[in-house]
């Protein structure tokens, strides 16, 4: 009779307590892993977060106003007749020919007319020695017929009336070849024509002017 059968028993018992410890720790290690792919998949990608708006651009912003330009600059009329220079302190036009009895200049040896100049102090026309100016030739920029360019607190506004300049309380001059007035002048002189003369006195109304 063999000897061999109950140790060859022994060893089946064994085993099978081995492969059943390493069933139950494989089958622990699918749940775990289960339960981490459940856990990262069912979260999503995850999101890149938005940094929240700076106070500054928060809503839509108002429209802003530009600020005047403070560089010097130079025009004429599309005629070539009257040429303007502007800075912060101020304007100065010339026109070369004129058909409007100059403004008389007390101790004036010179010419008066052909030079207008707006600043601070208003509204002048010096005396000016020498020849009249000449046409602005086609080096300087045009301003074309009911366009604007400004400096600072002065404006320039070309039409077919004239070149008018005026500050940012409305003082200053209308210049073309038949005429030169200031706006303000030409408003008093419109509220007399229409108020019949009475209680001032009575004046032509404006009659606008051909093209400077």
């Amino acid at each position: 009779m063999s000897t061999r059968g109950p140790q060859a028993r022994g060893w089946g018992r064994g085993m099978r307590v081995f492969l059943a410890v390493d069933a139950a720790l494989v089958l622990v290690l699918l749940v775990l892993i289960g339960v981490w792919v459940a856990g990262s998949g069912g979260s999503g990608p995850s999101a890149t977060p938005t940094p929240a708006p700076t106070g500054a651009a928060q809503g839509t912003p108002g429209p802003q106003e530009t600020p005047a330009s403070t560089t010097p600059t130079s025009f004429r009329m599309p005629s070539g007749n009257i040429a303007c220079t502007l800075s912060v302190d101020g304007v100065t036009c010339t026109i070369a020919s004129i058909r409007f009895e100059p403004p008389v200049v007390g101790g004036c040896t010179g010419q008066t007319g052909h030079v207008f100049v707006l600043n601070a102090d208003g509204v002048t026309v010096p005396c000016v020695d020498g020849a009249a100016p000449s046409v602005a030739d086609d080096s300087v920029a045009t301003l074309q017929y009911g366009s604007s360019t400004a400096v600072g607190d002065y404006t320039c506004t070309s039409g077919t009336d004239g070149v008018t300049c005026l500050t940012a309380e409305g003082i200053g001059f209308r210049l073309a070849s038949g005429s030169w007035n200031q706006p303000a002048l030409i408003q008093v002189r419109r509220r007399a024509w229409h108020d019949g003369g009475r209680g001032t006195t009575r004046a032509a109304p404006h009659q606008p002017q051909e093209r400077p």
